[in-house]
């Protein structure tokens, strides 16, 4: 280090000002690997969010980037230059151990790299290890039986969501600034809002889940966790774009990202958001219930919105369809792709799982016919609302974060709860849509846990989203907070 930031300093950095002092040999990447490594050791046994490290192959790596930054103008440096992270578990990284959260898969050790991870570390981030998940990412509390359960820094006995707990958990726990996470039920948006940090969901194809059992799946999605929405905006500079291997259509380009991301800090005092039409639910129409805590969060955040110059206004899309839609593709999608292992090992796979994967094989033709009919209800339901509004604002959990021990919680608001799935409906019908979503730190409720706020944009809009989402979270920075670990 030559006269720069010391250990904490460089902890509390996004992951944009950490590769700018990278590339300006303020700092190097073996004394931010230093500082990585340190905090692991100091936190990571009671948030339990990194569960396999590779401090060797990582400072091999750091040599090496040092070596370019020695040698290489800063300009031409990689934007995510010595950025450490760890990845989620069921992320494949070549030559470092995947588990999927499953004893099925305990030893496993993948030779290719999955796109997104091999997307960071084009653009330079060394991978130091995993981050937890549940069970082959099925659910939104992140437990399993090889690693055991990742607590919310936050507070220690409640879930830091899932699936993509692990890093989120990380990423509050100021071990990492950005991680990569995947969706399908809210497993990027549930974490983010459990944990005070900021989850993104992109459009279908933005950010291709490559390689893949099926290359036509819609509903999972790949995409970034930050504390800020700036580093989710530098995160989809380097991800997005589309993939030979992924059939998808990819409708908002690398470069918007990136002109996004060149652009000046919005300035509160300015209304940035003066002209955006804001449609706000707390039941998304459908009666779905919400902690109390929580509505009052998202009542007193409104108010932000509308001093940044936006119109806001109750209104949702017709999402009566939206169960019907998720609950089919998700057990499809679930059967595809896990029915060999629950067949060879029914015995080690958790019983969500195998509730769910048995639910896709006893689908009808019936009812995937219902289901195809019901998604383009949604989708013209959806097209008509953002012909008239650009932004839908809603929670994104219905829940604060509850105590570890549970499963999953059996009531929201007083009503029960029938499935593992039943309670994550504030992120599942988004999903549904299709739309991307973003999660943004909110504030927190009465007892300091964090809540998250939604905000969802027509299907290829993702650039848009995030400029709103940016507006707002330069306006209130609640991801500042530290947790007290």
């Amino acid at each position: 280090m030559t006269g720069g930031a010391g250990a904490a300093e460089l902890l509390e950095l996004s992951a944009r000002d950490l590769a700018a002092a990278v590339r300006a040999r303020t700092v190097s990447a073996r004394e931010v690997l230093d500082a990585h490594f340190a905090r692991i050791d100091a936190v990571n046994p009671a948030v339990n969010a990194v569960v396999t490290q590779v401090r060797e192959q990582a400072y091999e790596a750091a040599a090496r980037a040092d070596e370019l930054t020695a040698a290489t103008p800063a300009d031409d440096l990689p934007p995510l230059h010595g950025v450490p992270m760890t990845h989620k578990d069921t992320h494949a990284t070549a030559g470092i151990r995947t588990t999927s959260g499953s004893p099925v898969f305990a030893e496993h050790v993948p030779e290719h790299d999955e796109l997104i991870v091999a997307r960071f570390a084009a653009a330079g981030v060394i991978s130091t290890g995993k981050n937890n998940v549940p069970e082959f990412a099925a659910g939104s509390h992140s437990f399993n039986e090889v690693f055991g359960t990742t607590n919310n820094p936050w507070a220690l006995d409640r879930s830091a969501g899932g699936s993509s707990g692990g890093a989120a958990a990380a990423i509050a726990s100021r071990i990492q600034p950005l991680g990569d996470g995947s969706d399908m039920g809210g497993s990027l948006r549930n974490p983010a809002a459990f944990c005070n940090i900021a989850g993104f969901r992109p459009s279908a194809g933005v950010v291709p889940s490559a390689p893949a059992g099926d290359a036509w799946a819609w509903l999972g999605r790949s995409g970034p966790l930050a504390r800020g929405v700036d580093d989710l905006v530098l995160a989809m500079s380097v991800l997005a774009g589309p993939d030979p291997r992924i059939p998808l259509d990819c409708p908002a380009p690398r470069t918007g990202f990136r002109a996004l991301a060149a652009e000046d800090p919005p300035d509160p005092g300015a209304r940035p958001l003066a002209g955006v039409r804001v449609g706000v639910s707390a039941d998304f129409g459908l009666g779905v219930p919400v902690e109390p805590e929580i509505l009052k969060v998202l009542a007193a955040q409104v108010r932000v919105f509308q001093e940044l110059g936006a119109v806001v206004e109750e209104a949702v899309p017709d999402l009566r369809d939206a169960d019907e839609v998720f609950d089919v593709t998700r057990a499809f999608d679930m059967a595809v792709n896990l029915r060999a292992v629950v067949q060879e090992h029914r015995e080690l796979v958790k019983p969500e799982i195998v509730w769910n994967v048995e639910k896709g094989l006893a689908l009808t033709a019936e009812q995937l016919m219902d289901a195809a009919l019901a998604r383009t209800r949604l989708h013209e339901a959806v097209r008509v609302f953002f012909d008239r509004w650009d932004v839908l604002l809603t929670p994104t959990s219905q829940v604060l974060p509850f105590p570890s021990e549970e499963r999953w919680p059996r009531t929201v608001a007083g009503m029960p709860m029938q499935t593992y799935v039943e309670w994550m409906r504030s992120a599942s019908l988004i999903s549904a849509t299709g739309c991307p979503a973003v999660s943004v730190p909110g504030g927190f409720g009465p007892g300091g846990l964090p809540v998250g706020l939604q905000l969802v944009a027509a299907h290829g809009c993702d650039v848009e989203l995030l400029r709103t989402a940016r507006a707002y979270d330069h306006a209130t920075r609640y991801a500042d907070a530290v947790p007290a670990l």
